[in-house]
């Protein structure tokens, strides 16, 4: 059985290398939720990048996104890993995770030398009303 969030990341184009860094730590090392034995959740990819320009519109953006669905990530460590990187522009560092049985992304950004969630945290999906029945 998987566990799944989604995890992007939208990074100035400066920190480009700490995004395949980041990558491959999630590839290789990121703990499991779970597992305290396990390594490795996935991978996250360039959604932005003039080559494959996944992005839709006529014009390459002007921020990178990277991109990857993860398997029983451990998103606490995965948090601590964002905001412990040396990012040359941190303030443009946006981490939105959607966590399998979560309805919307969380926006976290580093603001005052810490990680700071920044979407809204109510309502959530545990609220009554929160999930409109037609």
């Amino acid at each position: 059985m998987s566990w799944v969030a989604n995890v992007m990341i939208s990074i100035d184009a400066a920190d480009s290398a700490n995004a395949e860094v980041l990558s491959a730590w999630l590839r290789t090392d990121a703990p499991r939720h779970a597992d305290r034995e396990g390594r490795g959740v996935g991978s996250l990819e360039p959604l932005t990048s003039p080559e494959t320009h996944r992005w839709g519109g006529w014009k390459n953006p002007e921020c990178e996104v990277w991109a990857g669905a993860l398997n029983h990530a451990d998103l606490d460590a995965l948090k601590q890993r964002v905001f412990e990187m040396q990012w040359r522009e941190p303030n443009l560092v946006q981490l939105l995770v959607m966590d399998q049985e979560e309805g919307f992304f969380r926006i976290w950004m580093i603001r005052g030398g810490k990680l700071r969630q920044f979407a809204p945290l109510e309502p959530n999906e545990d609220d009554d009303g929160f999930y409109q029945s037609w």
